[in-house]
């Protein structure tokens, strides 16, 4: 069973700068990988799969200016396929002074795949993600934040130095499992722009008017900052990338600044300011 290590209580952690509170705007680029890794039967959905290239096609292009704009770097969850199957992706990230972060190769859910599909998953995406001109990256994030066992393990063997997939606290902590520690970087789905947005036709989904996720992200910003802690936004450029969400991000962001405080960083960042702060084995 797996237990964790925790920060320091509210109040006590300090941030660069003397920032109030740390912040991290990351990005899920699933692309049509996102559709793909659920099964064959995806390959001959091509309107499925034009909404994920569209995330590429559009929905990065706005993004990209968003954060040049302001002058915040961020982190991009790429998977290998997505990296292999659009030429330039890759570059365009690093050239804006972002982070380059794994999430798998064909997005497939690690709870669902066998072991050794698993581990295929974390070395296929190395390799393309290399191949693409990508730094080997540090940090990792499951699809569908369905960390397992075996991969808990791959990421150790593979010398990653943060996950981002789990969600047992708000603040930073060390994610121990079966006498192996992760560094944690946590998520929630209140957080993610897909449980709000995301819709598929045999499923269906969420309409939440655009919006609610200025309200409720401005809400957490507020008390991130009152409890002097990290906060990570997720977010997929084929959902945040259209037009009436985005300028929500973009009022957000205005808001943000506006409201001042804040140490925005990508997840690397935050895990290097962490890492000789953040005791192993709890309080």
């Amino acid at each position: 069973m797996s237990t964790q290590a925790m920060l320091p209580e509210v109040g006590e952690w300090e941030w660069p700068g003397g920032a109030e509170a740390a912040v991290s705007l990351t990005f899920d680029v699933d692309a049509e990988a996102g559709w793909l890794g659920e099964g064959p039967a995806y390959e001959r959905r091509l309107t499925t799969l034009s909404e994920g290239r569209y995330g590429v096609v559009r929905g990065m292009p706005r993004i990209l200016r968003l954060l040049a704009e302001h002058g915040i770097r961020a982190t991009f969850f790429v998977p290998g396929y997505t990296a292999q199957i659009h030429p330039g992706l890759v570059e365009s990230i690093l050239t804006g002074g972002h982070e380059i972060a794994h999430h798998g190769h064909l997005h497939l859910r690690s709870d669902k795949v066998s072991p050794d599909a698993q581990r295929a998953e974390i070395e296929q995406g190395l390799a393309a993600l290399e191949k693409a001109g990508a730094p080997r990256p540090t940090g990792y994030r499951s699809t569908s934040w369905e960390l397992t066992p075996e991969t808990f393990d791959l990421l150790v063997e593979h010398g990653f130095g943060y996950d981002s997939s789990c969600m047992g606290d708000d603040r930073p902590y060390y994610e121990l499992h079966d006498g192996n520690a992760l560094l944690e970087l946590p998520v929630h789905w209140s957080l993610d722009d897909w449980p709000r947005y995301g819709w598929n036709i045999d499923t269906g989904g969420n309409t939440a008017a655009p919006g609610e996720l200025y309200t409720s992200w401005l809400a957490e910003f507020d008390l991130a900052r009152a409890e002097r802690r990290h906060v990570v936004y997720t977010m997929h450029p084929e959902v945040i990338g259209r037009p009436q969400r985005y300028v929500e991000l973009a009022r957000l962001i205005e808001k943000f600044a506006e409201r001042g405080g804040a140490w925005y960083a990508p997840l690397a960042d935050v895990a290097d300011h962490v890492r000789p702060r953040l005791p192993v084995t709890g309080r």
